[in-house]
Formats: structure tokens, C-alpha cells, sequence
């Protein structure tokens, strides 16, 4: 399913001609409730990071939502997981960042600075300049945006988007609460199809 197929049948459904702006919100509201709902290997993206001699702060890429592995590869191309860990137990543990010995820990943190960015601490601090290897979740690009109005979503879960869609439209239009309900029924159906599928095959 397209962009173009998508808000087509939407309008359809709802029979209600929508300004741009007001229906790539509701899709990309349903897009976020299903890649949170179920972590399909289209979400996950890997990123080579990099430590600073004595510094134990490392940013997240932009994108980043959450980690499913953070490595560290040492001169000889050996990884060494890390383990994840709260800030709080970081200071404990390491409470002087002085000390400095290959990366054991880490723990994500906001910036001070920016508070819509995150950062990785690591402990002990890095001794010296490391490569990091990052297996991580993200959202995708949107249906909405991407070129050609075509997503591994679109293509392989439309059910999915096309009521998870509805449920947010309807919702925008203050809809009826049964009619409502149908469409969220539908959506939780096919979500349920759609964990089914990345269970047994991996998608």
C-alpha cells in the first residue's frame, strides 16, 4: 500500500476530504503505535560511534529511540558488550570519572543543554579512543515523507496501517464510540497478525 493508496482509502472509509497536514498526523500516529507495539527488524539500525580519550560522554545518533546493544571493539577487532546500567549506578560505582580504563557500563542520559537529545556515560571513562558499535531501535522513515510513498510497513503490514490509520482519523473527527471501536478492534487483529509474523519469520 502507497501513500497515495493509503489516504485514498482512508478518505473513502471516512468520507471525509482531509487537509494534508491533518491526515499525515494520523498516520504517523499509527505508524509510531505499531512500531512500539511490535520490534520488527525494519526498526532496528546499527551506528559506529567513537569515544574521546578522558571523556566519558558519548551522543546518541539522532534518531535513536532505545538500545539493544552498545560494544566496544578494541585494537584487535574483539567486542566487548557493555552492560546497561541507571546513571545512578554509574556514580556509584565509578564515583571519579578520573579513573579511566576500557568501558565496562553504560547508562543513557539526557543533555543538559538540549533536552531533545540523549547521550550514552560510560564507566569506567574511556582510556583511550574506542570505536563503539550501536544496534539500536528508531522509527522509520514515515509513509508520509518517504520518497516513492512506499514503506516496508506499507508493504508488508497495510492491515495494520489502514486501521491503525482509521483509529487515529476517526478519532480526529470525533467519531462515534462504536464505529470507533470497530476500527481499534480491527487494528488489534491485525497487529496481533503482525507480532505473529515477526515471531516466526523475523519481518
Amino acid at each position: 500500500m502507497t501513500y497515495t493508496e493509503l489516504v485514498t482509502a482512508l478518505q473513502a472509509y471516512l468520507e471525509n476530504a482531509f487537509d494534508t497536514a491533518d491526515i499525515n498526523t494520523c498516520i504517523v500516529g499509527a505508524e509510531q503505535r505499531i512500531y512500539l507495539a511490535v520490534n520488527f527488524p525494519a526498526t532496528r539500525k546499527v551506528a559506529t560511534l567513537s569515544t574521546v580519550n578522558g571523556d566519558p560522554y558519548v551522543n546518541c545518533p539522532v534518531d535513536f529511540l532505545s538500545a539493544e546493544s552498545l560494544a566496544v571493539i578494541d585494537g584487535t577487532g574483539a567486542y566487548s558488550f557493555l552492560l546497561n546500567k541507571d546513571p545512578s549506578y554509574i556514580r556509584e560505582a565509578y564515583p571519579l570519572p578520573s579513573f579511566v580504563s576500557v568501558p565496562r557500563i553504560y547508562a543513557i542520559m539526557g543533555v543538559a543543554t538540549d533536552v531533545k537529545e540523549l547521550r550514552f556515560i560510560l564507566a569506567p571513562t574511556p582510556n583511550a579512543v574506542y570505536s563503539l558499535e550501536l544496534n539500536y531501535y528508531h522509527y522509520p522513515e514515515s509513509i508520509t515523507t518517504v520518497a516513492g510513498g512506499r514503506t516496508w510497513l506499507g508493504d508488508n503490514l497495510e492491515s495494520a496501517l489502514l486501521y491503525g490509520s482509521l483509529v487515529e482519523c476517526y478519532t480526529f473527527l470525533k467519531g462515534e464510540a462504536d464505529l470507533i471501536k470497530l476500527y481499534d478492534d480491527k487494528y488489534k487483529e491485525a497487529l496481533l497478525l503482525a507480532k505473529w509474523l515477526n515471531i516466526v519469520t523475523g519481518k
